[in-house]
């Protein structure tokens, strides 16, 4: 016959079924769903939170274009105007650090001059290294070049994070200075990774 005690027949089924409700469809397996389905616009896809994101998805940017300049003599390490901050929208997530451009170099002295810099979480270094990851090493003064570091970070917080980038001299006489011309733009970009 047309019923059995599990199963319909589809070819005994004629005229104009009535609207099924969707949330009395549950417990389907895949096995169940044959065919091709509909395509699903994106803009349909509302009302996502980030903890409903998958691992690996890139929650907020925050980007911030520096025109000043800093410029240091220090044997230590101190702040720079590279900076920028993010909120993140859970302790799980994951912030991806970059920065770079702008004309970093040393002005002035002689011989030899090398530069080191580190980008800080608050006043925290995110490098265990002496040196950093930006090092400048240069055989004369008045010569410059661009900057470009990156560095991943866990802060476990959803308060504002503000990540710096931190310079000294390590050795030479001259001036270091990072984002000497202010037309010639340092870039921070962060990035919210879900964890």
């Amino acid at each position: 016959g047309a019923f059995t005690s599990t199963t319909i027949d589809a070819t005994k089924l004629t005229g104009n079924l009535p609207a099924v409700n969707a949330s009395a469809l549950t417990n389907l397996t895949a096995a169940n769903l044959t065919g091709a389905l509909p395509a699903i616009s994106g803009a349909s896809l509302t009302g996502l939170t980030s903890s409903q994101m998958p691992t690996g998805s890139v929650l907020q940017t925050v980007t911030a274009n520096i025109l000043g300049t800093t410029t240091t003599t220090s044997s230590s390490f101190g702040s720079t105007v590279v900076a920028a901050t993010i909120t993140p929208s859970s302790t799980s997530s994951k912030i991806l650090i970059m920065m770079n451009g702008g004309m970093n170099g040393f002005a002035g002295g002689s011989g030899g001059q090398v530069g080191y810099t580190k980008i800080y979480r608050g006043t925290t270094a995110l490098e265990s290294t002496t040196k950093g990851s930006g090092v400048f090493y240069f055989d004369s003064p008045d010569v410059y070049c661009n900057l470009s570091v990156s560095i991943e970070d866990s802060p476990s917080t959803t308060s504002a994070t503000t990540y710096t980038l931190y310079a000294k001299r390590a050795s030479g006489n001259g001036t270091f200075s990072i984002n000497r011309d202010g037309n010639n733009h340092m870039h921070v970009i962060l990035m919210e990774i879900a964890g």
